[in-house]
């Protein structure tokens, strides 16, 4: 798989520094209109500390910034500007179905492809498909009017929230999934309709308005109860319980964001019981008890509980086995956030290669792997090869 192309975009903590002296703010000034310590954001500015998305958050707001620009934007891969002016174009399109409609066999075989390409983390060719998929999916769900294929039309602008998401790219993202949601209305689906919630609480979670994200995927969850039975209504409720933990583990009161986090994990858990043990591919995602556990570290290291992060499992690849490279390697990139937290650099090293190794692009753009990466380096005065090596793999200096 490609690594795409070297990057100059900053890493997190980097970025803090060039937002915090475009606007003239001493580090005394920034800190105390963001209520954090001095001395965190010091840390955080030379790189002994890692960024979490809740202080990037806090440091956006005194700022007029969303979390995503905090976090920076990734640039478009060389030689990918093209994919995305016609990903733009197709997505100011949606109702000018302008392609001939695809035979249904051949437009499922191309979103398969899509599918694949996304478990895989191979942003790369994805952004390549995705124009053309999504011109003929607007082709077909116009021709057939079908619950299917407006379904399908759903599944292809929710991954483009996903691509965007992953760049922090947010007008896309959330024009995507204003996309989304007008599909799923014109010819309702219920479990369609979680999924778009699931993905507009993913803007306001990029966007550090977790509150406002909590209200969408509560609202969500009773409309799914509501009007969804047996597995499907499991389904829905664990895919919206996911993004809940993840929003709650944001939220800047951290005693609620500990009782919110608990609330949407034992829910997810009560879901994934219903499926029966197994994960289940719904609409591009995975739902079920392992993608649970995924959310629930990810949610633990959020939350600043390091220590009952890594003590959810002592089989971390095991807990993750069969899933796809999409959850596997950010839980890695976790696990690494984790042992940097508790000082264990070699073994934040450690896990932080395994997830670069099997989603190189993901290095690329992962904004807490590559603030990891930057701190990792940062305290390993000596240079190491394992160091060298993933500077060249990600494209970041070190």
């Amino acid at each position: 798989m490609s690594t795409m192309r070297t990057t100059t975009d900053p890493s997190p903590g980097e970025n803090v520094i060039a937002l915090r002296k475009e606007r003239g703010l001493t580090q005394a000034q920034l800190a105390r209109k963001a209520d954090i310590s001095l001395s965190l954001l010091s840390k955080i500015e030379v790189g002994d500390r890692a960024l979490t998305p809740a202080v990037a958050a806090a440091l956006g707001r005194p700022m007029g910034l969303t979390l995503a620009e905090v976090l920076g934007k990734a640039t478009v891969a060389k030689g990918k500007g093209h994919s995305l002016a016609a990903l733009r174009a197709a997505l100011r399109d949606y109702d000018l179905p302008d392609a001939e409609p695809a035979a249904e066999r051949r437009f499922g075989a191309r979103m398969e492809t899509a599918r694949e390409y996304r478990k895989r983390f191979n942003v790369s060719r994805l952004l390549d498909v995705l124009p053309r998929l999504l011109r003929e999916g607007t082709a077909l769900a116009h021709a057939a009017h079908s619950a299917a294929a407006w379904t399908a039309l759903a599944e292809v602008y929710s991954t483009v929230y996903w691509v965007a998401a992953r760049h922090r790219w947010m007008d896309l993202a959330e024009l995507a999934v204003a996309r989304q949601t007008w599909a799923v209305q014109q010819h309702t689906t219920p479990l369609g309709a979680a999924v778009a919630a699931r993905d507009r609480a993913g803007t306001y979670l990029n966007f550090g308005d977790v509150e406002r994200g909590l209200g969408v995927v509560d609202r969500g969850i009773a409309d799914a109860q509501r009007s969804l039975h047996g597995t499907e209504r499991d389904m829905a409720v664990c895919i919206l319980n996911l993004r809940g933990m993840t929003l709650a583990g944001r939220l800047p009161d951290k005693r609620e964001a500990r009782k919110e986090a608990d609330r949407h994990i034992r829910s997810a858990r009560a879901a994934s019981d219903g499926l029966g043990g197994e994960d289940h591919q719904v609409l591009g995602l995975t739902v079920g008890a392992q993608n649970t556990f995924a959310h629930h570290f990810a949610t633990y290291v959020d939350l600043g509980r390091p220590d009952e992060a890594l003590g959810l499992t002592d089989d971390l690849p095991g807990a993750l086995a069969g899933l796809p490279v999409t959850r596997v390697a950010p839980t890695y990139v976790n696990a690494a956030r984790a042992q940097l937290d508790l000082g264990d650099r070699d073994g934040a090293l450690a896990h932080l290669a395994l997830a670069w190794d099997m989603a190189p692009q993901m290095a690329r753009i992962h904004p807490m792997g590559r603030e990891v990466f930057r701190v990792v380096s940062s305290l390993h005065r000596r240079g190491k090869p394992e160091l060298l090596r993933l500077s060249k793999l990600s494209g970041i200096a070190f």
